[in-house]
């Protein structure tokens, strides 16, 4: 007999929540702070990925509504990233001290999910696949997120579709290597943004990979300032340069264009 489903077997609420296992000894009390932290932005990461690959296919359907209506909520999931960092800054570098070297070589450099993330959004770098050598869960979501085109290209061959300027050799470019700004796209982008009326979908669509970007700085910029607060300049874990790392990823854009017309208008 198929025993009937309860909340918790739905949720697998047995293996979610027995999921955390701090390594400090004695168990450093703030550690369960630092791992809930990582693993819900794991499960809010796999959601926004999610929704960004949906909005890729529907964009590619020409489904411009129910794109949008998934970029809302990629922008929805973002605020909920962004606000997690005030839970993890309440972590205090003496707390923090007390398990760090517990953490060994692992780093939140090495999170796939959010490598893939960024490839969805057309930050592309085949090299993060070597990051992932010994892992094939890793590698074949990175793959797939590298080979085909981004969001950002899914949006531009729509505008194509619609008769937009936009440059065959833009079209046709290799999906698997970062887009850099284009001049002729800014013209492209300028007519939109010169005449929202009559080009209200799309133009609503800007604003929202503009947001997006926005979000995802912001994120980024919290990021910067909890590693500031917890542990200065200090090497990070796993390796990295820490804040010094996250300061210099603030200059990276995906959609360079749409912040380029705005001094064009």
């Amino acid at each position: 007999m198929t025993e009937p489903l309860t909340y918790g077997r739905y949720l697998h609420l047995d293996a979610l929540l027995t999921a955390q296992a701090p390594l400090s000894r004695p168990e450093a009390h703030d550690e369960l702070l630092f791992i809930i932290q990582h693993q819900t932005s794991e499960l809010w990461l796999k959601l926004a990925l999610h929704e960004l690959t949906g909005a890729c296919d529907d964009l590619a359907d020409d489904d411009l509504p129910l794109a949008l209506k998934r970029l809302a909520r990629v922008k929805h999931v973002q605020k909920q990233l962004i606000e997690q960092w005030t839970v993890l800054a309440t972590l205090t570098p003496t707390e923090y001290q007390r398990f760090r070297g517990f953490l060994g070589s692992s780093s939140g450099f090495q999170s796939y999910q959010y490598r893939a993330v960024e490839f969805v959004l057309g930050a592309k770098d085949p090299a993060m696949l070597e990051v992932h050598a010994d892992d094939e869960t890793a590698r074949a979501l990175l793959t797939s997120a590298l080979d085909r085109p981004s969001l950002y290209d899914e949006f531009l061959r729509l505008l194509a579709r619609r008769g937009h300027a936009i440059p065959a050799d833009v079209l046709e470019r290799d999906v698997r290597v970062p887009h850099r700004e284009d001049p002729r796209l800014v013209e492209v982008f300028r007519a939109i943004y010169d005449d929202p009326e009559h080009h209200w979908d799309v133009y609503e669509t800007c604003e929202e990979l503009v947001d997006i970007e926005d979000n995802l700085q912001l994120w980024r910029f919290r990021h910067l300032k909890t590693v500031e607060r917890t542990i200065g300049l200090r090497t990070g874990t796993g390796g990295t340069s820490g804040a010094s790392f996250l300061r210099r990823v603030l200059d990276l854009t995906f959609f360079p264009e749409l912040y380029a017309v705005r001094t064009a208008l």
